[in-house]
């Protein structure tokens, strides 16, 4: 037995599944996870010693690699005066200010330790905000597992919702009501259904969890629009592309001002970190300065404030994101060369340091098309990567992530790699 299989058997005796996240047990691709006992640079090394070039980095905060040496540096820098404080230190104001100064959205920030916590609250702050409680979201898109986010959607458009998860309400499931990605029609109709009843129109700007699903050219406008038409808040959830699809977000690259804005995962180059920000108009109703309530003894952790600052300052240096989105387009030209050779229906689809891949013709347009792609030579081709050494999202569902430390060596390997995977499921 090996060591992977043997930490797989003690995790799950004490872990649920033997794991603290559903997507980390393999379960939609077979077979038993394997147990990292380090991370460098684009590599992940797990208990047996074999290393796999990681194209996931903590699902997406590990932009400038594992482990890289400056953010290293402050984190040990900083734990070494204290690990948590439970007041207020100045680096909390430091990274506040750097993300309000990059994201012209953004007056006002309060730092909260997950993206869950950071949707969660920017929901409650935008219904405390409107004196409105039903939210708009849209399928595929995972905000994280408060119970507002835990529904699908019903049989018409404006129908109302039934919990997707055992333990959320029904009371409550009713208030969330679910579109297509890329449906400004639906999204309308719903509106014009409950014209003064919506706070808050909720969104990936660029899907990650449903695989990665570019927004059509109409479709962020139009929710800008429509927002400002019928009185709810238009929330971007940029946790996953925050700082990753582009400095600024997937807002700056497309030109759209929501009104609060969810950020995680680079934020705090993998530490437990997450934030929350909008106009000051609207962020001013957060407690203290208004009556919304939100609080938490980590919120503003010294050592993921330092992280944090070391992970923007290397992402700001100049050349950076064009670097990285080079790498990214490198890799998926590759793979769809790669696919063409051998005759296999596939897609690809990118931008920054984000990259999604399908074994369909096209792209995916909305949750429904992505479950149209051929899952089970997904399945066979994970598998046929990760025995050689590459480890791509164990689910047809989500966004791969590179990072600066993927260099032209990297890629190289994980093409010839990737050949070798497509010939074995081409058969």
């Amino acid at each position: 037995m090996s060591r992977n299989q043997q930490e797989f058997q003690r995790a799950s005796l004490v872990i649920p599944g033997g794991v603290n996240s559903p997507v980390r047990a393999f379960r939609q691709v077979g077979g038993e996870p394997f147990f990292v006992a380090k991370a460098q640079g684009p590599y992940l090394f797990d208990v047996d010693s074999k290393r796999y070039i990681d194209y996931i980095g903590s699902w997406g905060p590990a932009i400038a690699g594992h482990a890289h040496p400056e953010v290293v540096a402050a984190v040990v820098r900083t734990a070494a005066d204290g690990l948590s404080f439970g007041a207020p230190c100045p680096l909390e104001a430091t990274l506040a200010e750097m993300i309000c100064d990059i994201y012209p959205s953004v007056d006002l920030l309060r730092f909260v330790s997950s993206g869950t916590e950071a949707c969660l609250s920017a929901i409650r702050l935008a219904r405390g905000f409107t004196g409105r409680d039903r939210i708009i979201k849209y399928a595929g898109c995972y905000h994280g597992h408060a119970d507002s986010f835990l529904v699908k959607a019903g049989s018409g458009v404006a129908t109302l919702n039934l919990p997707n998860s055992p333990g959320v309400p029904s009371a409550l499931a009713e208030l969330t009501h679910t579109c297509d990605f890329n449906s400004l029609e639906q999204t309308e109709a719903i509106l014009r259904a409950y014209p003064n009843e919506v706070a808050a129109i909720i969104v990936e700007p660029v899907a990650g969890n449903m695989n990665m699903v570019l927004p059509e050219p109409e479709f962020l406008p139009g929710l800008r629009r429509l927002a400002d038409q019928y009185g709810a808040l238009l929330v971007f959830d940029e946790v996953m592309t925050g700082f990753r699809v582009a400095l600024a977000g997937a807002q700056g690259h497309y030109g759209v001002k929501p009104d609060l804005s969810t950020f995680g995962k680079v934020i705090g180059a993998g530490m437990p970190v997450g934030a929350y920000g909008g106009r000051r108009e609207i962020m001013s109703h957060i407690a203290p300065l208004g009556p919304v309530y939100q609080a938490g003894t980590l919120s503003g952790n010294p050592v993921a404030m330092a992280a944090g600052i070391a992970n923007l300052q290397i992402i700001q240096r100049e050349g950076f994101f064009e670097d990285l989105s080079a790498r990214t387009k490198a890799l998926c030209d590759g793979l769809a060369a790669l696919a063409q050779k051998h005759a296999v229906a596939f897609s690809t689809v990118n931008l920054g340091g984000m990259f999604g891949f399908y074994f369909r013709a096209e792209p995916a347009k909305n949750f429904t098309e992505a479950g149209d792609a051929d899952i089970e030579r997904f399945k066979r081709f994970f598998h046929a990567c990760l025995k050689r050494g590459v480890y791509f999202a164990p689910s047809a569902y989500e966004a791969g992530f590179i990072s600066s430390a993927h260099d032209t060596a990297v890629l190289e390997e994980t093409l010839a790699i990737c050949d070798a995977a497509f010939a074995e499921v081409s058969r």
